[in-house]
C-alpha cells in the first residue's frame, strides 16, 4: 500500500477544493487544459464562448479563471472587464496567441492579473496558477501595525484595497495593487526587476519577459499621468523606485 506524508495529503486536499473556470473556444485546447489541471487535483469547468463564460463566472464561485482573448459572443477583454467589475478579487489569467506589448497592456488594462502567450509549456501555466492563487488566498505581505501607506499625496489603504492620490480614488487590479504596495513599502529604495518579479509574482525573473515593465507603465498611467509631481521613477540599469521627485 502506497503511503503519503501528511504534507502531501494536506496539499492534495487543498487542490481538490480549488475551482478553475476555463473559457476557451478551441475545444481540443480546452480539453487538454481540463485534463491536465484535473490530473493536478483542480476542479475544472469549461466554457466555449464568452456568453457561457460570463454566466458561469458571475453566478458561480471560482478560485481562478483562465480566459482566452478571442472568443465567440463576448471577447475575452470585454469579459475580463465585466468579471473584474463584479468580482474584483478573482485572479484572471489570459491565454492568447496575441503577444505584443500593446496586446498585453490591453489585457492588463481590462483587469487581467497575468498574461500567458500561446503556445506555452504546461508547467509554466501551473507555475502561474500557483502564484496567482497563492497571492489571492493569503496576505500578500507581512502585516504591519499601520494599514495605510503613503508617499507624498499618494495613499494606499490596505484594509479597503484602495489607492488614493489627492482626492482621486484610483482603480487597481489585484496584481497592480500588490506591485504598488511593494514599491510603497520600500519607498526610496531602488528595486530590481528580479526582486519585483520574485516578490510580486513569486517566480524567478525571466530576462525574456517584459511583464515588470508593462505593469510599471500601467501604474504610471494610473498614478502619475494626471499629476505634475511624478512618483514612480526608473533608475536605468538598476530598477524602479517610488519617491517624491528630488
Amino acid at each position: 500500500m502506497q503511503s503519503y506524508s501528511l504534507q502531501n495529503i494536506s496539499y492534495t486536499i487543498s487542490l481538490i477544493k480549488m475551482n478553475i473556470l476555463v473559457v476557451e473556444d478551441e475545444q481540443k485546447v480546452a480539453a487538454f487544459l481540463k485534463n491536465g489541471l484535473e490530473e493536478q487535483g483542480y476542479n475544472v469547468e469549461l466554457a466555449y464562448d464568452g456568453y457561457t463564460g460570463q454566466k458561469l463566472a458571475l453566478n458561480k464561485e471560482y478560485h481562478l479563471i483562465l480566459l482566452d482573448v478571442i472568443l465567440p459572443a463576448i471577447n475575452g477583454v470585454d469579459l475580463c472587464k465585466e468579471i473584474k467589475n463584479a468580482k474584483p478579487l478573482i485572479p484572471i489569467l489570459m491565454l492568447t496567441a496575441l503577444g505584443t506589448t500593446d496586446d498585453k497592456v490591453t489585457g492588463f488594462d481590462a483587469g487581467a492579473d497575468d498574461y500567458l502567450v500561446k503556445p506555452f509549456e504546461f508547467k509554466e501555466l501551473l507555475a502561474r496558477i500557483k502564484a496567482l492563487t497563492k497571492r489571492a488566498s493569503t496576505q500578500p505581505f507581512e502585516k504591519q501595525s499601520v494599514n495605510m501607506l503613503s508617499v507624498a499625496d499618494l495613499r494606499l489603504d490596505l484594509d479597503r484595497k484602495l489607492a488614493i492620490r489627492g482626492n482621486k480614488t484610483i482603480s487597481l487590479t489585484a496584481k497592480e495593487f500588490s506591485l504598488l504596495e511593494y514599491l510603497m513599502r520600500n519607498k526610496g529604495r531602488v528595486l530590481s526587476k528580479p526582486d519585483i518579479a520574485e516578490r510580486v509574482w513569486e517566480v524567478t525573473f525571466d530576462t525574456g519577459t517584459n511583464v515588470v515593465e508593462v505593469y510599471v507603465n500601467i501604474l504610471r498611467k494610473k498614478i502619475d499621468k494626471d499629476f505634475p509631481n511624478k512618483l514612480i521613477h526608473t533608475r536605468i540599469g538598476l530598477g524602479y523606485v517610488i519617491q517624491e521627485e528630488l
